[in-house]
């Protein structure tokens, strides 16, 4: 499946958030799991998401429109970071919690990304339990295969389906493992009403 993503919106501040009626799927994961890459092999564009080596480099929520779907991916700051300061991480929970509050009629399933290569971490389940907690569909998808032995990736696939009941979709930027399953998942879901 192809669809245009058009990078519609680019949100710093919670008063800047668009109230939108479209349909929305967030994509949430701690820094460094790779949503930009994520993004950018779903669009089939090197440059759509910005990439970095750094953690933490996301501290905006992005709104990419998919034109065919009439529908939103939205990327989300990325969690967990060490090195960025206490405030920064409040100024992005409330941006986060923000979005969650003004577009959560609208939000029709989240995708959480989760390192295939470790164990979920505490961050990882907090997170989880906030979007359940909030009555939305959390499907893990599992990046970075293509960096992992069978066992562990198992290990982890295992541990998010015992967890949360749902199927975690394998999934690699580097050879496009899992991309045509995501894309057909967000065009099943977006088209629900």
């Amino acid at each position: 499946m192809k669809t245009d993503f058009i990078l519609q919106h680019t949100i710093y501040e919670i008063d800047q958030i668009p109230f939108i009626e479209h349909p929305q799927i967030p994509i949430a994961g701690r820094s460094n799991v790779g949503k930009s890459s994520f993004i950018n092999c779903l669009a089939g564009q090197k440059k759509l998401a910005k990439t970095s080596s750094k953690p933490g480099k996301t501290r905006s929520i992005n709104f990419y429109f998919l034109k065919k779907l009439k529908g939103f991916l939205v990327d989300l700051p990325g969690y967990g970071y060490a090195k960025t300061s206490k405030v920064e991480r409040q100024k992005w929970a409330r941006l986060v919690n923000g979005y969650f509050s003004k577009n959560s009629h609208k939000i029709k399933a989240v995708i959480l990304l989760v390192d295939s290569r470790i164990l979920p971490q505490q961050p990882d389940i907090k997170l989880y339990n906030y979007i359940q907690d909030r009555g939305h569909r959390v499907v893990p998808v599992l990046t970075k295969t293509d960096k992992t032995s069978m066992s562990v990736r198992s290990r982890v696939q295992n541990f998010w389906f015992d967890f949360s009941g749902e199927e975690p979709i394998l999934f690699s930027a580097k050879n496009s493992l899992g991309k045509g399953k995501v894309l057909e998942l967000i065009s099943f879901i977006l088209k629900q009403d």
